[in-house]
């Protein structure tokens, strides 16, 4: 009962094995080489994301006001367009708040000068919504038309300032 006679085989076994791993595979033209990652986000750019996302919240719940309005406006029932100008007005105030908040977490400093530009042109932008929040809240069950194509060319604005923020930093646009 020696394992001593096994231990010599192990050796060789080891010793004879191909070496051939130790040459860095060819690369053929139809191998593709994918791009360097993009640089780690400092914690700066983490808060003004994170922001970015709780003020998204906020302009869901506007564009969730706006379908519904538009919904109800194809119907051609008055009363319907008013209660969903009511609540538009409503969902202006609560998409207001979270606007607000994720907007204090933003600092477009915090990122390198390319990319600074459109970071504040989303902050603008952003801050163009909040700031027509009241307006919209208080003229959206009288005049739920125009407060609608108010609120839809600014929703509008955002987006595009979105889209080109997130091109830039490289997150993918939705």
């Amino acid at each position: 009962m020696t394992p001593l006679p096994a231990l010599p085989l192990l050796l060789v076994a080891l010793v004879a094995a191909p070496t051939t791993s130790q040459q860095p595979p060819q690369l053929g033209d139809s191998v593709q080489v994918a791009p360097a990652p993009p640089a780690p986000s400092t914690p700066a750019q983490d808060r003004f994301v994170q922001g970015l996302r709780t003020a998204g919240r906020g302009v869901a719940q506007l564009k969730d006001g706006l379908n519904r309005l538009a919904r109800m406006h194809g119907a051609h029932d008055t009363l319907q367009v008013r209660t969903a100008g009511q609540r538009l007005g409503g969902l202006c105030g609560a998409a207001r708040g979270f606007i607000v908040n994720g907007r204090a977490q933003m600092e477009p400093n915090a990122y390198d000068p390319p990319n600074r530009k459109l970071a504040r042109y989303l902050v603008i932008r952003l801050d163009s919504l909040a700031a027509y929040a009241p307006t919209c809240q208080r003229s959206a069950g009288k005049t739920p038309e125009s407060v609608a194509t108010e609120l839809l060319g600014r929703i509008r604005g955002y987006e595009a300032a979105l889209t080109a923020f997130r091109t830039a930093i490289g997150l993918p646009n939705r």
